[in-house]
């Protein structure tokens, strides 16, 4: 198991998160979407939920692209959608391969409800991942990524999104992500997405709430990083996997974010 050092900066972050994801070894990735009734608010004109129902299928369509050589799609990612206000719904009814999930016209279609338990969303990924570790430790650093738009209305979800983040695979500690949909986030405006450098240690934030999702964030692995670059986004090193929603475009740079695992 790797040592954790920090917030969800394993020891050896270097050498860690290289491992490629590959049919035989493909790339867990749980998706856990706040679908609480703000979530019906504008964002750039449109409603959050529909800015998030695109993001996601776009990054869904850049795995199946990432997967695919010739006209078949080799299986390199698992999916997971979790939708959850009051309650947690499982979207997929389970994890299901991306090119399962693609061919069989199973795009997840996201409504609106009332509260954001984040908790118990955090304890379905929990779950999931212990009953999936003992068969994945030759596969890519699984990865957990959160969207919210609120604070959360029940039990506090740091505790558990810190356990998870202390979880591991050969590859190194499971990956925690979170996209924060608001305009009340930072202090200063992000205006070019592509020239932001990420949210970093000294990054000042309006409220707590942001500080305690970056305590929820886990640092981006290098080989995360270097994949955005080429998509010529500005991430410095160190920052964390954590995305302001002030905007659609930065919206969809946190889904891009979470389908980054290097590929074979």
């Amino acid at each position: 198991m790797t040592a954790q050092l920090g917030r969800g900066l394993p020891i050896g972050a270097a050498s860690s998160y290289t491992t490629k994801a590959t049919q035989t070894h493909p790339a867990l990735i749980i998706y856990l979407l706040d679908v609480s009734g703000s979530m019906s608010l504008a964002l750039g004109g449109r409603k959050r939920i529909d800015v998030v129902t695109e993001s996601l299928n776009v990054a869904l369509r850049q795995m199946v692209f990432r997967s695919t050589k010739g006209s078949r799609i080799s299986s390199r990612y698992r999916v997971a959608i979790i939708a959850y206000s009051d309650e947690v719904r499982d979207l997929l009814g389970g994890i299901k391969r991306i090119d399962e999930l693609m061919n069989g016209g199973m795009l997840p279609v996201l409504n609106t409800y009332r509260f954001t338990d984040t908790a118990k969303a955090f304890q379905h990924a929990e779950k999931l991942l212990k009953e999936e570790l003992p068969s994945i430790q030759d596969c890519p650093a699984p990865l957990v990524c959160h969207m919210t738009d609120g604070v959360y209305t029940g039990e506090d979800p740091e505790p558990i999104a810190r356990r998870i983040m202390n979880m591991s695979v050969k590859d190194g500690n499971v990956l925690v992500e979170n996209i924060f949909i608001s305009d009340e986030v930072l202090e200063n405006e992000i205006e070019q997405p592509k020239r932001w450098s990420g949210v970093r240690e000294n990054t000042d934030f309006k409220d707590d709430y942001g500080n305690k999702l970056r305590n929820m964030s886990s640092v981006i692995p290098e080989s995360y990083r270097i994949m955005m670059r080429e998509a010529n986004y500005n991430l410095a090193m160190g920052s964390y996997l954590m995305f302001p929603g002030t905007n659609p475009d930065l919206v969809s740079l946190g889904f891009q974010m979470s389908a980054a695992t290097p590929i074979y």
